[in-house]
Order: C-alpha cells, then sequence, then structure tokens
C-alpha cells in the first residue's frame, strides 16, 4: 500500500507520550480506504503508527477535535480550529512487524501520521500458533483478528477483571478460565476459583473439581464437601473465627498456652514430620482437638467447687444425665457445656459452693465458640471429616491430603464455593484459604508441585467483598502479599470486582493485566485509569458505552490495549449469574411463557418448600417431606 493511503496528518506538538497532531484535510472526510477498505479515520481509541528511522511509533487516538489542540496556541494553530488529534504514545515495532512495548525514541515536529491497518494490527497483536498465546475472543472491530492473552504475563503478573453487574463479567472469567484450563494445552495447570455465589459450578464442571458445604455428592453433581480444618489456621485466623475478641491480653496468652500445650501433646503421640517439640509454634498446623480444650477452659472458668468437700459438684453425680436426659457432664466433642450446681454463699453451711478459686474470665469467648460448637453451618471448620481430631490429635488425613485436594486434583481447576459460609466469618475464611494456599506453594517452591514448577493461578470473584480498605479482616492482607511478592514463587492473582473502586489500591496497582468491561461509575473507573501503567484515559473514557460481553485488554499480557468482544462460552456452559427475564417478546417458541411475570399463577402455590429451604439454607431441597 502507499504512504498516501494511510496518510492522516503530521506531528505538531510531543508532551512526553503525549503527542498532538494536525489532521490533513483528505483525511477529515471521515473515511480512509486502504486495498478497497474502508477505515473510519480519528476513532477514539484506534491506533496510528508514525515512522521513524527503520521503525514505526504505534500510538492510540485519546482525543479528536479543537480540545485535542496543544494547550499553548499560536495563532496559526488556533487558526486550524477543529483539525487537531491527540494520541498516547504506547511502543514501537520494526518494519518486519515486531513489536514492543515502551520508547527508545520519540517523534518530532513535522513526521508523518498514518492509520493503521487490519493487515498491520494481525502482525502486531501476536501469532495464534504460539503456545503461551490463548484466544479470548476477536477485536471488536475486526473479526478476523483474534485477542491473544500471553499466559506467562498474565497468570504471574496478576490481572483483574472488572465490570459493572449485567456487563458480561462472570461469562468473561469463565472464558479465561476455559482457555487456561485447557488439558491438551496445559496439562498441568492449576487454577483455583473463590466462588462466593455458586456461580461457576456449572459453567465449568468439565473441567473443574466443586467444594461445596452441603454438597450435592448424586453421580451426575459430583460435588465434594468443602473442609477447612481448624487447627490448619494461625492462631489469629482461629481466634477470630472460634473466640472472638478477648477483653485484656492475659486471656488471649492464657488460650495460646492452652493451644501450645494440645498441639506438643499432640506430636508427642503422633509424631509429624518437619516439626518437632522445639520448633513447634502455636501457629505450626498441628491437629489439635479444640472441642477438649473448650470443655476444659469451660469448667475451668465456670466450675464451682463444695467449700467443705473435695471435687466438683459434677464430679460428686452418681449419673452423667439427669431424668430428662439432660448432659450434665456436657459432651466435648458436641459442643454441649457441664452443668455445675449454682454458688451458695451462706456462712457455715455444709453445701456451701464458691466458684474455681482463680476462675477464668473466658466466659462470652467460651459461650460463643460453643454455640458454633453446635450449629451445623460450621460444621465445615469445626467438624471436618476426615480432618477431625481425636482428643488426642489423631486425624485420619492430614495436611498433604487437603492441599492435594485443592491443588492436585484429578482436574485443572478447583472451586471453593463459598456460598453456605456464615456471614460471620466469611473474610476470616477467605484470609485463612488464601494464607494455607500461600504459604504452602511459599515454602515448597522448589519441589516438585510448588509454585515454581507448577504455577497456580487464584482467582477471586466479587474481591470488593473482603479487599477492601475498611475491613480490618486477614484477606486484605494476604492478597497484598501475594500480589507483591507471589510472582516470585509462582502464585498469580486474579482480581474480579464490580466496584474497584472499594479494592485496596495497592492491590489493584500491582495487576499487570486489565480487562475492564462496562463501568458506569466515575469513581470506578477513575480507580482503573489511575492503576494503569500507561496513560490511557482517553481509552478509559470509552468503558461506559461497552456493549455487554465486551472489554478493553490493557496490560502486560497483551501487545497492545485492544478493545475485545470476548468469546462467550456455550450456553450450557455458562455461569449462574444471568438476570431473570421479567417479561420477553412473545415468539411461537414461547407464547406459553415470555417471562416470570407471564406465567399463569399457581393453583396451590408451594410455600412449605420455600420456608424449607430458608430454613436449611440449601437451595437444593425441592420439596418438603410428607
Amino acid at each position: 500500500m502507499s504512504s498516501k493511503e494511510t496518510y492522516l496528518g503530521d506531528v505538531q506538538d510531543v508532551d512526553g507520550t503525549a503527542v498532538s497532531i494536525i489532521l490533513s484535510k483528505d483525511s477529515l472526510t471521515g473515511f480512509v480506504y486502504i486495498n478497497g477498505q474502508g477505515y473510519r479515520a480519528g476513532q477514539i481509541g484506534s491506533f496510528v503508527r508514525i515512522p521513524v528511522g527503520f521503525s514505526d511509533l504505534y500510538g492510540i487516538v485519546s482525543q479528536v477535535g479543537a480540545s485535542a489542540a496543544p494547550k499553548q496556541e499560536s495563532s496559526q494553530s488556533a487558526e486550524l480550529g477543529n483539525r487537531w488529534m491527540r494520541i498516547q504514545l504506547i511502543g514501537e515495532g520494526l518494519r518486519t512487524g515486531v513489536f514492543s512495548r515502551g520508547l527508545s525514541q520519540y517523534p518530532t515536529v513535522g513526521d508523518e501520521v498514518h492509520l493503521v491497518s487490519e493487515k498491520e494490527l494481525k502482525n502486531i497483536y501476536g501469532q495464534p500458533d504460539k503456545p503461551y498465546f490463548v484466544k479470548v475472543g476477536h477485536i471488536s472491530n475486526a473479526d478476523s483478528i483474534p485477542a491473544l492473552i500471553d499466559v506467562n504475563k498474565l497468570v504471574t503478573r496478576h490481572s483483574a477483571v472488572v465490570g459493572t453487574t449485567g456487563s458480561g463479567k462472570s461469562t468473561t472469567v469463565a472464558s479465561i478460565v476455559n482457555a487456561l484450563s485447557d488439558g491438551e494445552k496445559y496439562p498441568s495447570s492449576r487454577i483455583i476459583m473463590l466462588d462466593l455465589h455458586g456461580e461457576y459450578g456449572h459453567a465449568l464442571k468439565d473441567r473443574a473439581n466443586v467444594y461445596k458445604i452441603n454438597a450435592d455428592k448424586s453421580a451426575k453433581s459430583k460435588e465434594r464437601e468443602l473442609h477447612i480444618p481448624f487447627w490448619a489456621l494461625n492462631f489469629d485466623e482461629l481466634c477470630e473465627i472460634s473466640f472472638g475478641e478477648f477483653s485484656n491480653e492475659k486471656d488471649r496468652n492464657i488460650v495460646m498456652e492452652r493451644v501450645q500445650k494440645y498441639k506438643n501433646f499432640s506430636i508427642g503421640k503422633y509424631p509429624k514430620d518437619g516439626a518437632s517439640a522445639d520448633t513447634l509454634s502455636v501457629d505450626s498446623p498441628i491437629p489439635f482437638s479444640l472441642h477438649h480444650l473448650w470443655h476444659e477452659l469451660f469448667i475451668e472458668t465456670f466450675g464451682t467447687y463444695y467449700a467443705k468437700k473435695s471435687g466438683k459438684p459434677v464430679d460428686n453425680l452418681a449419673y452423667e444425665v439427669d431424668a430428662n436426659g439432660v448432659e450434665l457432664k456436657g459432651n466435648p466433642e458436641l459442643g454441649i457445656p457441664p452443668i455445675f450446681k449454682n454458688v451458695k454463699n451462706e456462712k457455715d453451711d455444709d453445701e456451701k459452693i464458691n466458684y474455681l478459686p482463680g476462675a477464668l474470665n473466658l466466659g462470652k469467648q467460651l459461650l460463643l465458640l460453643g454455640s458454633k460448637l453446635r450449629i451445623p453451618r460450621y460444621n465445615f471448620i469445626f467438624r471436618p471429616n476426615d480432618w477431625n481430631p481425636e482428643q488426642d490429635g489423631k486425624v485420619t488425613r492430614d495436611l498433604d491430603g487437603l492441599l492435594e485436594d485443592w491443588i492436585g486434583g484429578d482436574r485443572p481447576v478447583s472451586i471453593l464455593d463459598l456460598s453456605g459460609v456464615p456471614a460471620d466469618i466469611l473474610q476470616t475464611t477467605i484470609g485463612a484459604l488464601l494464607r494455607l494456599v500461600y504459604e504452602a506453594l511459599f515454602w515448597s517452591r522448589n519441589l516438585s508441585q510448588g509454585g515454581r514448577h507448577r504455577p497456580l493461578l487464584i482467582v477471586m470473584e466479587e474481591a470488593h467483598i473482603y479487599l477492601n480498605d475498611e475491613l480490618k479482616g486477614m484477606a486484605s492482607k494476604v492478597v497484598q502479599r501475594i500480589v507483591k511478592e507471589g510472582r516470585k514463587y509462582g502464585i498469580g492473582a486474579m482480581i474480579v470486582s464490580q466496584r474497584p473502586s472499594e479494592i485496596n489500591s495497592t492491590i489493584l496497582s500491582q495487576c499487570g493485566t486489565f480487562f475492564a468491561l462496562r463501568l458506569t461509575n466515575s469513581a470506578d473507573r477513575g480507580h482503573i485509569t489511575a492503576a494503569l501503567s500507561d496513560n490511557l484515559d482517553g481509552l478509559t473514557s470509552m468503558l461506559p458505552i461497552l456493549r455487554t460481553g465486551e472489554a478493553i485488554i490493557l496490560g502486560e499480557a497483551v501487545k497492545l490495549p485492544m478493545r475485545t468482544v470476548i468469546s462467550p462460552p456455550p450456553k450450557n456452559s455458562r455461569p449462574d449469574s444471568q438476570d431473570p427475564v421479567i417479561f420477553d417478546e412473545i415468539t411461537p417458541e414461547n407464547s406459553q411463557n415470555p417471562g416470570g411475570w407471564g406465567i399463569p399463577r399457581e393453583e396451590n402455590p408451594n410455600y412449605a418448600e420455600l420456608s424449607e429451604t430458608w430454613r436449611s439454607q440449601n437451595p437444593r431441597i425441592s420439596r418438603v417431606k410428607q
């Protein structure tokens, strides 16, 4: 093609990476024809090139019209009116088509500016045959150009998928994970997804193991129970989930010493490779019986003594249950507390009863933990089946089995469905999960299953819920550590959120690649713009007008920022996050069911099953047992 066909104008002002251009009269017609194909000249977000010596500089159009003129206008430039274009330089390439980000030189006044044709874009965007590229869609204004993502840069340099509700965010995540978990292309890929609403189990059913509280264990579903053993948590996490806050440091230290004692007893009876009495700390992931620790502390806190007799009243009873079947000695395994006789302060009374001398001041904490030990919704953490310790610390499965399930399963994706986690411990649970995975791969970084040999991608859905600056939870601290240091140990993070402005700015700024879908909130757009390394205000200003399923992909995993139409998975493999249909256009196919409000009312609606699912907090219950 001749340079005349692509010519747009000349450089008139250079201000760092921002370049102001005077448009030629020919390009003002709006269309430029190259090889018989028409191109709109001066479209926001389109690419231009500036030939300089033996290479080309590339930029993105960010502004067109009178407002794109240089700030210090001369009388001559003022006469040009709206014949201005402003671009942001983003990289350079040799005439052979090799493109690289960054600049080794700048344009000068008078350099020609040319439109970039579709043929040139194909050379710049990458080669589909390279194994480290995955296709997630196609360029919005060029269906023949695939949108290719460099997995090397995507995984370990971290990424973020952001977009308003209904912009196609969940479908985009499912498409990316589908591409990254291709068993033929990447047989050793491994991905963990934190799924807060249970959206992805159906979408990724063919390549994911789903771990869920109250799992559906039918042959069709194949869900697995989610277990997070309490003894694998560090002491701070354990306290937040079980005991709550302590009124003073003394009470906290008492509990710390008891936990240490129980763990020491456990490894004394069941030695663990890598742990010894000399190296053991209260944070070491060693099995111990929290139930019996709770029972022991409960007796010391609430127990009463006869003033003139030895032993506690509960020990003087000849039976363990009363006439009504109440367990007077309590049951540590079930979280049932012992029952003590009330204090009697009558002087010289033979039956005078006092509190245990030096009784602990842990009443509030022990009552809280006891209630949680009795509530089935907390069983996933306090009664984790094969990981539930006996009184002496014996477990059926150890930490290696837990890690093998999560990051070494027979499928590349592990979905940790957290939709059943009680809200009061959700943030701490997420922080504990992330810390467990991070520390396991951190310490095993040089081993065959460590992060350097088999990198891991952690996808964090609804990240604004637990990575908010206003929260004191541990999740934000752990993720900050992952995004700062994880690259060295083969741990990558993908942050997914509809409110990026609520996410900790340190976390967002460490994301090397952004998939920015439609964002209508100005604060959210500003947060994304501030986190980008390139000065691409003009490109991010397009975010409010993107179509559903369309994204602007920017950052290290792509050679050039690109406006992309994401290829959705098949309809039967999409996340369970679509909006309910209120009323659809009536067609011959749906004339009997045009949507939720178009369905005839049931004669005998069943609200009993509604209340049952609410009480059980299990949406799979479809009918009430008669």
